[in-house]
């Protein structure tokens, strides 16, 4: 591995942005940073920006399920190479490889082979796959949205212990409904083995999610979607997302999944701190509008959603750079705060911001280059040029 020494840009440190500055990449992590004015003379491959470019940490998708034709649920390494190749294209360099709710046997695959992939596969140069989000199967059946209703089942402990096993202590976030029958007392548990217990695909109501809140429930899938939404009698699992500061929120900002206003209202309400930037998309994303499919349902996508054939949206073909242009647009934030909700804040909640989600040494040099309309210009995975545009 090479050492880089990317110049000339403006740089988004964690003490804040350096004008001119100069990152030093060695074996692949960042190993200093400051200004061009005092460039070091090491021994370096050298990378000259354009001075209107900005670079940035790479995004951390917490929550997708697939990309360029390959889903999770493919149970394949090519599947998840293919994830892990096209995700720098947006600006991701890390992600949590997301199931659907399906079969046990379905599901037992993808950890299987997601665990074998982490192992073997996670290479440099590849968006790296930091563990598996479990979406389902322990969901409620009345806001399933695109999860298939024939494979939902009750919250289960001894199951999870089982599929977490099978997946080499890989699950990071499991999202499920802690109004179903032993719901909290998963949660326990999960928050018991420090895997993040998300509220999702849930009917719960205010009281229920203080329930969960108290059982160790950490964090919210997809604020506003799949759940039941505020009302004035009763604020819901949305009303308590947006209350409880013990919860960090995952946002579709793709205008689409929720309009702007209510994007804005929970940036207002969580602050810059509490929202966590996903793509939930699926296999469509980078391809044409089509038919594909979504654990093992079609899906018909067009005119930037994804629908069943009822009309559910079904996950997204969002990129993630879009998502950071959008929430800047729909509700006045800055491109430092923006790159937070995608960077740092899901690096926090994984407990990765030793070597993740900011640029500073000794952390990974997983970096994107946006050029001054904040597209992605070129993206680097610990340390390897994996995209350029």
């Amino acid at each position: 591995m090479k050492d880089l020494m990317l110049i000339n840009a403006s740089v988004l440190t964690e003490e804040g942005i350096i004008e001119k500055g100069y990152i030093y990449i060695k074996d692949g992590k960042i190993a200093e940073t400051g200004h061009t004015s005092s460039l070091p003379r090491y021994q370096a491959e050298v990378i000259v920006l354009p001075e209107d470019s900005t670079v940035v940490p790479g995004f951390i998708d917490v929550h997708i399920h697939g990309a360029g034709g390959a889903d999770t649920m493919d149970a394949t390494t090519e599947a998840l190479t293919t994830m892990a190749s096209r995700l720098p294209e947006e600006g991701t360099t890390s992600f949590l490889a997301t199931t659907i709710t399906q079969d046990q046997k379905a599901i037992m695959k993808a950890l299987v082979n997601a665990a074998d992939f982490i192992s073997h596969h996670n290479n440099p140069g590849k968006a790296e796959v930091l563990g598996l989000h479990l979406e389902g199967p322990f969901i409620n059946e009345s806001r399933k949205g695109a999860q298939p209703a024939e494979h939902i089942i009750k919250p289960d402990i001894e199951l999870f212990a089982r599929i977490q096993e099978a997946s080499g202590n890989n699950i990071r976030l499991v999202t499920l409904a802690p109004e179903k029958e032993n719901g909290c007392e998963l949660i326990a548990y999960l928050a018991e083995n420090e895997v993040i217990a998300s509220v999702g695909h849930s009917d719960a109501t205010y009281g229920q999610m203080a329930e969960a809140v108290k059982a160790g429930a950490t964090h919210v899938t997809h604020l506003f979607n799949g759940m039941r939404g505020m009302h004035h009698r009763d604020p819901g699992v949305a009303g308590a997302a947006l209350l409880f500061d013990e919860l960090k929120i995952e946002m579709i900002a793709d205008g689409i999944h929720v309009v702007p206003e209510m994007l804005d209202l929970s940036i207002r309400a969580k602050g810059t701190d509490g929202v966590i930037l996903i793509t939930d998309s699926m296999r469509a994303k980078c391809l044409k509008n089509g038919s594909y499919d979504l654990g093992g349902q079609e899906v018909s996508v067009a005119d930037g959603k994804a629908l069943l054939a009822d009309g559910t949206l079904a996950g997204s073909i969002l990129k993630m750079k879009d998502s950071l242009k959008n929430m800047m647009e729909y509700t006045g934030i800055s491109l430092e705060e923006a790159v937070k909700l995608a960077s740092e804040n899901p690096a926090r909640q994984l407990k990765v911001f030793d070597r993740k989600g900011s640029i500073a040494s000794g952390k990974d040099a997983d970096l994107v280059v946006l050029d001054n309309n904040h597209e992605v210009a070129m993206a680097f995975c610990r340390g390897v040029a994996s995209y350029t545009r």
